[in-house]
């Protein structure tokens, strides 16, 4: 099992409270699901998303994200300036929880995208497996372009 990081102070030590704490907005989860399901890592990206999030609102989320270790930044290897966003491991194990929302939101509500729920339903744990795939092979690339530079998020950079 991974390290724990030291919990920030919270309203209380229950785990549904964290994860509402770090996840319980209406942006983050989406952020996430742009990055799981359409592949996105840009900031331009995420500002195209079909709810048109506001530049100051993702700017903020993106920044909690890599905070609590949900996503990393990258500098783009073709323009020093931009950031390339990636999931980190505790970012791709929200994949089922993610999963289990789409399943519930499908049964219980009018949405669109069946395709994706029929993919979902046919065969979760496949598609919860290529989920995993696609991150685990953007990550092997990602260090491989990007060398010995990396941001932790805050701007700085890490060697």
């Amino acid at each position: 099992m991974p390290k724990k990081k030291p919990s920030p102070k919270r309203r209380s030590g229950c785990p549904l409270n964290a994860s509402v704490e770090i996840l319980g907005d209406r942006w983050s989860l989406l952020i996430i699901r742009d990055m799981m399901l359409r592949g996105f890592r840009s900031y331009k990206e995420f500002l195209e998303s079909y709810e048109r999030i506001a530049t100051n609102i993702l700017a903020d989320r993106l920044r909690k994200l890599v905070a609590h270790g949900i996503i990393t930044t990258e500098q783009d290897p073709s323009d020093g300036r931009k950031l390339i966003y990636s999931l980190t491991t505790k970012g791709i194990d929200l994949a089922p929880v993610l999963t289990e929302m789409v399943l519930w939101a499908a049964g219980h509500e009018d949405t669109g995208n069946q395709a994706l729920v029929r993919l979902i339903q046919k065969d979760k744990e496949k598609f919860l497996a290529e989920v995993r795939q696609r991150w685990a092979e953007k990550r092997v690339r990602s260090t491989a372009n990007i060398g010995p530079h990396r941001t932790d998020g805050s701007g700085s950079r890490a060697r």
